[in-house]
């Protein structure tokens, strides 16, 4: 099997920073900074076996959707050597209208 690069855009960079001081102000520091590891952790895992989740090329080409805990849908694309995770979405956060 082919190990793939794993890439974070700004955007979802921006998404974990935002998600981390929601939850900061929700619950603790260290709270937050677990569910970031956790979510990270899940993301590490993409290297080996990227074509999970569901693909929705209705919104992007190339665009796969997966959820985290119930709480978080990853969006991210694939190719031959590169996983790049675009954002992260929180909650009931409206994802489709990001792509559109």
């Amino acid at each position: 099997m082919k190990r793939r690069k794993l890439v974070y855009a700004p955007s979802a960079e921006n998404d974990l920073i935002e998600l981390h001081n929601q939850v900061t102000r929700l619950s603790s520091f260290d709270v937050a900074t677990g569910y970031i590891d956790r979510i990270e952790a899940f993301c590490a895992n993409f290297d080996l076996a990227a074509q999970r989740g569901a693909a929705r090329d209705d919104l992007m080409p190339g665009l796969r959707i997966v959820g985290f805990e119930r709480r978080i849908t990853i969006a991210f694309t694939v190719d031959d050597e590169t996983v790049t995770f675009l954002r992260f979405f929180y909650g009931g956060q409206d994802w489709d209208s990001a792509f559109d």
